[in-house]
Parts: C-alpha cells; structure tokens; sequence
C-alpha cells in the first residue's frame, strides 16, 4: 500500500536551494528557519514543502523520528570573514583559539553543533539512523573539521555519500563558446544547473576550469558565496570601483543583483541584500537531488 511522500528536514531553509532536488526525487520537505524568504523576495513556496518559522536551535530532533533525511545549510559568514587575509580577520580567529575555556569556539560552532545535535536525537527517538548532510563554506574546515566532499565551492559534512556527482566542465556546456566573446563561466553554470557560486573564473582563452579548484581561486570566491560580514567591512570589493565589482561578477548567476545594486554597502536587514544572499546560498539543483536519489528509501512504496 502505497504512502504519502517520505519526509525530509532541511534546517536554515532560505529559499529551499536544498529542497529543490528533494523534492524532485520524491520527498515531501519541511523546511526551517528565522524569516520566510520566500515573502521577502516575492516568491511562491514550491509544491510538497512546508515552511516553519523557529529557530533551529531551539529544535529537539525527536520532532523528526519520521523523516528518512535530514539537511542543512548553517549560516557561513563568520567562518567566511575569518579565512580572508585581513588583519581583522586574523584578529578574531586568533581570538577564538586563544580561548582556553573553549567558548568562543562554541559559540563559533553553534549552529553546526545543533545540526549534528538535532540529528543525534532523531535518530535515537527513530531507533535508526537518520542520515544528515549539511553544507558550508571552505573556511568552516579549521573549525569543524575536514569536509567529506566538495562541489566546487560547495563543502558538505556529515553522512555523504561514496558516490558524488563531479561539477560540469565548462567545455561540456551545451550552447556556450568561450572563445573571447564575453561569455563567463558562471553564466554557463547556471544554465547547466550546477556551479552559480563560482565568480571570478572566466573561461576565456584559456583560463582554469572549474574542477581544477586552484587554491588562489577558491580563497578569492568563497566569500561571495553567502555573503556575509565582510560586506560591512572597508574594503568591501564595491569600494575599489567599477572594475572590481566586475571582476566579482562575472554573469548573471544566482544574487548577480547583489553587485548590480552594490547591495554589500547595504545593511544586513535590508530586504535586497537578504533576496540577494538567500538565492546565492541555493544548493545547485544536482547536487541536492544526487542527495536526495541516493537516501530516497527504497523499502516502502510511496505516492508521488
């Protein structure tokens, strides 16, 4: 006998980047978080999906004994902000490991923690294990440890699969030509649904694709992921001029708005900046529906 869709948790939801593929591969999602984004960018709510608006730390797992996956997306910024070559940058993440109580680390880690605490007790109250995958930044690593993957420069922990699905090379694009007439990689990416986050890489006349991941590259681009703090910052790349701010860009990606309006001087409040960070934190449809295929539970017969 057939049953309705399996369900699937998605902690710090924002415009449900993760539920997406989730849901195409056949589970119902609940997603949670602080502010409906979905009102604040104008947005409808994607069928098979239901918003919640609490905290995620003030969740118990044991409200999820029924779902077969957990995901999530802890906001990134400060773990962003600290790996950039600043000297107030370096100033806090010093600060953080000086503390010999190990608090600030805590609070540091809280969001993550909760993540890996909510799935401890859903599991416990399920009697199975409950797979939790959850996605951050490069910088989160000398934090919470060594990723299990990335794609591209999305980094995930917790149970990731084997088997993981590679980024598109930008060669392989259908439709594309980078052959010096403007066209960049990241407006390639998103047409193919993979790799929106990538500014800063242009495929033209021989620069890096996108898997070869050079580390000066990666620095450069993971703050533009989130956004973040860092916005606030003098040195926000807007106040460098027109050329920077195009440098960053590169294409129409996911947020490209976010340099368009030089959104970064706005406040972290403002509705625009908000829209523009909550659709560059999307998860690429691929790679949330790889998840979702690889922990559909396959022992029952579900609707739909």
């Amino acid at each position: 006998m057939a049953h309705s869709r399996p369900l699937a948790i998605d902690l710090f939801v924002g415009l449900a980047g993760w539920s997406a593929g989730l849901i195409d591969a056949g589970f119902h999602v609940v997603g949670f978080d602080i502010e409906d984004m979905f009102k604040v960018v104008g947005e409808e709510k994607p069928e098979h999906f239901s918003l919640v608006l609490q905290d995620v730390i003030t969740l118990h797992g044991s409200q999820f004994k029924d779902a077969h996956l957990i995901v999530a997306s802890p906001p990134c910024q400060r773990y962003s902000y600290m790996a950039m070559p600043w000297s107030r940058a370096k100033e806090q993440a010093a600060m953080v490991r000086a503390d010999e109580t190990g608090e600030e680390l805590r609070k540091l880690t809280a969001l993550v923690d909760a993540c890996y605490r909510i799935q401890r007790e859903a599991s416990e109250a399920a009697g199975r294990h409950i797979p939790m995958v959850f996605e951050n930044v490069r910088g989160a690593q000398p934090w919470i440890g060594r990723a299990g993957w990335n794609f591209g420069s999305y980094y995930l922990w917790g149970d990731v699969p084997a088997l993981m699905p590679a980024p598109v090379k930008a060669s392989k694009v259908p439709g594309f030509r980078f052959d010096g007439s403007g066209k960049s990689f990241q407006t390639a990416a998103v047409a193919a649904h993979e790799g929106a986050k990538m500014p800063g890489h242009s495929m033209n006349k021989g620069a890096p694709k996108w898997n070869t991941h050079h580390a000066d590259s990666m620095e450069r681009v993971e703050d533009l992921k989130h956004g973040g703090d860092w916005f606030s910052d003098p040195t926000c790349p807007t106040r460098y001029g027109d050329k920077a701010v195009a440098d960053g860009r590169k294409g129409k990606g996911a947020g490209a708005e976010w340099f368009d309006g030089n959104l970064c001087v706005k406040s972290s409040k403002s509705p625009a900046r908000k829209a523009a960070s909550a659709k560059i934190a999307k998860i690429p449809f691929v790679l949330s529906a790889w998840i979702g295929k690889t922990y559909f539970p396959r022992e029952e017969a579900y609707d739909a």
